[in-house]
């Protein structure tokens, strides 16, 4: 069967490009649209009290299949989920982006001025478009002025996910999040792997597949440890990096410490062990 999450399917209706994929009653182009809100909620119900299961970051692309009131359902472009998003967060077209957000958050200013007002505030790995330059700023398309130093041109990552993940030390356990103002451990491992140019699931259990398997006792720094519904990164040898609800933030204890408090949980043992 076909994984709800990643296919793009209502009422009978499916995208397009399903056809011949998955069985359906009809098939529907898509409407490309894109994230201009700092992050939009994906939510699994049309209404806004509904589940956040993944979030899109500014500039992201957003193909849309239907709309129900003030909710578009659709499929985010760059991890395939699929779900509702308000529709006020949302643009049409996709604008293909020249640089990336590099900072653990950066702000944007209305104007080429840091005494200016701000219009908000991006995370890591949001998308935008330069298209004017003054002094120490730039100009995002649709957006507003940003400090050139928290953003890295297309095609220029960094290369140590732990490092990447490190960043967000303390910031809030969030479900279904992955910003600095709130992540869950899927969300994490997902943020720190695009700044890398790694491509990254959005769930746990996709995320499993990544890379090969290894042994406890052969963990090394940038190996992920999987639990049912949970993941982790090594630090080093011994050290766990995690967004977890124990501490409902980012946090690093032993390796050791938190098998024994997630079994004692009644989450069990580690499922798995891989490496990128």
């Amino acid at each position: 069967m076909s994984d709800p999450r990643l296919t793009l399917i209502r009422d009978g209706v499916a995208a397009a490009h399903l056809e011949g994929v998955v069985e359906a009653d009809a098939y529907a182009p898509l409407t490309p649209m894109r994230c201009i809100a700092a992050t939009a909620a994906i939510r699994k119900a049309p209404n806004a009290a509904s589940e956040q299961q993944d979030q899109l970051a500014y500039g992201e692309a957003f193909d849309v299949l239907a709309r129900d009131g003030a909710f578009c359902f659709g499929q985010a472009s760059r991890d395939g989920y699929v779900g509702w998003v308000e529709a006020a967060d949302l643009a049409p077209g996709h604008l293909a982006p020249t640089h990336w957000v590099s900072a653990l958050s950066t702000l944007v200013f209305t104007r080429p001025d840091l005494k200016s007002a701000t219009a908000m505030s991006l995370t890591l790995n949001s998308l935008v478009r330069i298209e004017q330059a003054e002094g120490r700023f730039v100009k995002a398309a649709g957006a507003g002025w940003i400090f050139e130093g928290h953003l890295t041109p297309i095609a220029i990552y960094e290369a140590d996910p732990v490092a990447v993940a490190s960043r967000f030390a303390g910031a809030p356990y969030l479900w279904g999040g992955r910003q600095c103002g709130g992540l869950d451990c899927s969300g994490l491992l997902q943020q720190a792997s695009y700044a890398c140019a790694m491509p990254s699931a959005r769930d746990t259990d996709m995320q499993a597949a990544l890379g090969r398997a290894v042994s406890r006792e052969d963990l090394q720094r940038g190996d992920l440890v999987f639990w049912k519904g949970h993941v982790g990164l090594m630090a080093d040898a011994e050290t766990l990096l995690h967004a977890n609800a124990h501490h409902m933030a980012t946090e690093t204890e032993s390796l050791a410490r938190a098998i024994a408090r997630i079994e004692v949980a009644g989450v069990g043992a580690p499922v798995g062990y891989r490496r990128v």
